[in-house]
């Protein structure tokens, strides 16, 4: 089973970006997906940021990730 969780852009350069995951920041790839402008919401596997999402989807997915941690958002 593969997992993708949701980041916010945070800042880019040509072909990686700096994104917030839950509080944590790390770098991924940025190739596969188009028109990516900070600030976006994307889904991240592998190192590598697989598509962008909406604001709406991106908040509930970080909630329920909360919500399985045990920890409150």
């Amino acid at each position: 089973m593969c997992l993708a969780i949701p980041a916010k852009v945070i800042n880019m350069n040509n072909a990686h970006a700096e994104v917030d995951i839950m509080g944590v920041r790390k770098t991924v790839n940025i190739l596969l997906v188009d028109d990516l402008n900070v600030g976006d919401k994307v889904m991240v596997h592998a190192g590598f940021a697989i598509s962008k999402i909406e604001d709406e989807y991106f908040y509930f997915l970080e909630d329920t990730l909360q919500e399985m941690l045990g920890g409150s958002s």
